[in-house]
């Protein structure tokens, strides 16, 4: 299974996630475990399956 870190401005917020959704300027994020996140403010900007990285950007 592939697990990413996810980067926000070059800074790790979560880690092991296996789902991200955009939701209306936040992203919601889910690892492995089942535990939640949501990121306020921003949109997911890079997947890397290779790299196992999702990179989120800050709304404008």
């Amino acid at each position: 299974m592939c697990e990413f870190k996810v980067y926000l401005g070059g800074e790790q917020v979560m880690r092991d996630v296996v789902y991200a959704e955009e939701r209306g300027g936040s992203v919601l994020l889910r690892t492995v475990l089942g535990e939640e996140r949501l990121v306020e403010g921003c949109r997911i900007l890079q997947v890397d399956v290779e790299k196992e990285v999702l990179r989120l950007a800050r709304s404008s």
